[in-house]
């Protein structure tokens, strides 16, 4: 694709998810990830009702009349969007590619976190990091993360869940938010996925494609392994293929469930060719409910 078109696709995707994040997702974000530290103002003095933990007892001795501190939220946070680009992102049976549903959930949790005047950080991963631009605010910034994640070109094909959470850990010296979005088609990352929810607000995106989930009785078709070339033949309207296909999906998606689950960490399944916004929405309540 040539700029304009590719400044075209950006643009296109700014003005479905603006309009989303002004209309549902905003307010919902802006609850859910509340800023986590205090920020001290100043003094005034004690009225009952007050706290007694909030005393300041040097002041208090000092003037002879007890008062007490206040704070204020700190509400800047930052949000970093871990998100897959290995090759089996590039799938797609409906209207769009794996790739360009990230690429919209990532924009509409960024353009969320600008409006809540939060920083936005992109880590880009395959087998290996490939990208990482660290976490700014505004409007153009958001517009480049979307760029990056539609057009940029991966050197690996392959799937590395592990190696991108470790470097997350590694590069956020404070609490984040970090949404971790992937088809999460890897080795075991239950360890890297533990620890780096216990130090930061950590949610899984699983992006998925219905034909992922159930394909369609076509007769002798050929699958490509997007990310290692292998092929093999099969004949999809098998009743044993289907069986087998459907058993190994659900082995799967359970497995993946349980990793997050035990981990504490939470997940949230979407599919191309579907709207994913009631399925953010559901999901910021869970927290919402859960915090209350």
């Amino acid at each position: 694709m040539d700029t304009k078109q590719i400044l075209k696709k950006v643009r296109q995707i700014e003005i479905r998810t603006r309009q989303l994040v002004t209309d549902a997702v905003s307010g919902q974000y802006h609850s859910v990830f509340k800023g986590r530290g205090m920020n001290f103002e100043d003094v005034r003095e004690y009225v009952p009702g007050d706290e007694v933990r909030t005393i300041d007892w040097n002041v208090t001795a000092r003037a002879g009349t007890p008062f007490v501190k206040r704070f204020t939220e700190e509400r800047e946070m930052t949000l970093l969007l871990c998100v897959d680009v290995s090759a089996s992102h590039f799938f797609g049976s409906q209207s769009e590619s794996k790739k360009e549903l990230a690429a919209e959930v990532a924009a509409v949790l960024a353009f969320s976190a600008i409006k809540n005047n939060d920083r936005v950080g992109l880590l880009l991963f395959t087998e290996s990091v490939e990208k990482f631009i660290p976490p700014r605010k505004g409007r153009k910034h958001v517009l480049r993360v979307i760029r990056e994640i539609l057009f940029f070109e991966p050197v690996g094909k392959h799937t590395d869940v592990s190696g991108a959470l470790a470097f997350a850990r590694r590069i956020l010296n404070r609490k984040a938010v970090v949404f971790i979005v992937s088809d999460f088609l890897c080795a075991d990352f239950s360890k890297p996925l533990k620890q780096l929810g216990r130090q930061h607000d950590l949610i899984g995106v699983n992006i998925t494609d219905p034909w992922e989930n159930k394909i369609p009785a076509l007769g002798l078709i050929t699958f490509e392994d997007l990310e290692t070339g292998g092929q093999i033949e099969v004949n999809s309207s098998s009743h044993r293929f289907q069986k087998q296909w459907t058993k190994r999906i659900t082995d799967r998606n359970a497995h993946l469930k349980a990793t997050f689950q035990t981990a504490g960490v939470d997940l949230v399944s979407l599919k191309t060719g579907e709207s994913y916004l009631l399925r953010l929405i559901q999901l910021f309540e869970k927290r919402m409910l859960r915090r209350k």
